[in-house]
């Protein structure tokens, strides 16, 4: 299970995680608020929908792809939270909003 090492942050930010909000510490990244948040995986694969969870937290594996502030295909292991930054599961590929 995944825990943070710090248990009481000095600044919080506000983070919509599939449509829920979260309080996360600031300069977290989007993949550590969202498995400390209890959710168990970022994305599913394109070809059987099996889900995926981040694997390296360095971005080199590609693993914690994620829908963030609407933009698919996002590493979320490399993208530190802002204040009201949504960030969605990713199903299959990742598709530009229309």
């Amino acid at each position: 299970m995944f825990k943070r090492l710090e248990e009481t942050p000095q600044q919080t930010v506000t983070v919509i995680i599939d449509g829920r909000p979260y309080q996360v510490p600031a300069g977290e990244s989007a993949a550590a608020a969202v498995l400390a948040s209890g959710i168990r995986h970022t994305r599913t694969t394109p070809i059987s929908g099996a889900a995926r969870a981040p694997l390296c937290l360095m971005g080199v594996c590609y693993e914690c792809l994620m829908v963030i502030d609407g933009q698919p295909n996002r590493r979320a292991c490399q993208e530190r939270v802002h204040e009201g930054m949504q960030i969605e599961l990713q199903q299959g590929v990742g598709k530009l909003p229309s």
